[in-house]
């Protein structure tokens, strides 16, 4: 891609740290300021603010209101990551800011971490090796675990990852239902929909996260759909931390009402609850799901093909509407 303009003097502000690949990229093409490395950031703007024309950043890092307004010449800002919701997106738009963000790249892995944490917790495969390196198995048994055949996998957000994930549990002989915010045309007929969530979890053995964080969506499971996914029903969740109220969760748990949970996402990660370390029927992974070589690499390849794009033509592949 040929430049419009001089790169080299065009200020990019990176929010947070992020792949190597990404920062040697934007060092040798941009002039790149590391806003988590800079001590007085109150003077870093008032000198170098008015500069700034891009953000880059990600789904845990974000751009809050008070950033953006800070960057009077700021055009445009990319995260690495499909979620969004830490960005404040009606500031950037009150200022014409675009956004964008990685969508489709990491859809596959995202799946695959959803039924790995299916698996996991139903047949009990952290546990499992946990009672091993132990040196347990010499004088004990190990206990059984539970068939996915057959069960019910209710999905919250049947969007382009939802539908990965039905796709690898039908795969598995599980039955599928969803919730959206409105029923789809496009998926088997044989889907069941149901018209809310708590509907879905009374229906589901496994209730499946795969929807967007934000405002309209915090803590939409909470201690009444855990109640209604019952005490052999598992929570898995591959979304976002908010969608979840943790410490409903935490309580339901230690209470038995339901029978487990697969978590790669924690409400205010990295920190998460205490309670559940000591819990052997919960998985937890530390936000993992699109963490492959591969996704990582295209999620990187989209995000500076992205910001290239913007300051070559004013173009970008994946605008967040």
């Amino acid at each position: 891609m040929k430049d419009n303009a001089d790169t080299h003097a065009i200020d990019l502000l990176m929010v947070g740290p992020l792949i190597p690949e990404i920062i040697a990229y934007l060092e040798g093409k941009y002039r790149l300021h590391k806003w988590w490395t800079i001590e007085d950031k109150e003077t870093f703007l008032r000198e170098h603010g008015a500069t700034v024309r891009g953000i880059v950043t990600s789904g845990r890092f974000g751009a809050t209101k008070t950033l953006i307004d800070s960057l009077p010449a700021l055009e445009v800002i990319n995260s690495f990551g499909v979620g969004y919701d830490p960005i404040d997106i009606d500031a950037a738009h009150a200022r014409n800011v675009v956004v964008t963000n990685t969508p489709g790249v990491l859809d596959d892995c995202v799946a695959d971490t959803a039924l790995a944490l299916i698996l996991g917790v139903s047949r009990r495969i952290a546990e499992a090796d946990r009672f091993v390196r132990a040196g347990r198995w010499p004088n004990e048994s190990f206990g059984l675990g539970r068939k996915i055949g057959g069960k019910r996998c209710g999905i919250v957000g049947l969007g382009n990852i939802g539908r990965q994930i039905a796709a690898r549990a039908e795969a598995f002989g599980m039955d599928i239902a969803y919730y959206n915010r409105r029923a789809r045309t496009d998926v088997p007929a044989h889907y069941r929909y149901c018209e809310d969530v708590v509907s879905l979890a009374r229906e589901s053995d496994y209730l499946v996260l795969a929807l967007p964080g934000g405002s309209a969506t915090r803590h939409i499971v909470n201690a009444e759909v855990l109640k209604a996914l019952g005490q052999d029903g598992y929570l898995i969740n591959v979304a976002r931390g908010s969608v979840v109220d943790e410490a409903a969760l935490v309580q339901a748990l230690q209470a038995g009402e339901i029978a487990g949970a697969g978590l790669d996402v924690f409400e205010h990660e990295p920190k998460t609850p205490e309670a559940l370390w000591s819990m052997d029927n919960v998985v937890l992974l530390p936000h993992i799901a699109s963490g492959t070589h591969e996704t990582r690499k295209a999620m990187a390849d989209l995000v500076l093909k992205n910001l290239d794009g913007w300051f070559a033509t004013r173009e970008v592949v994946t605008q967040v509407v």
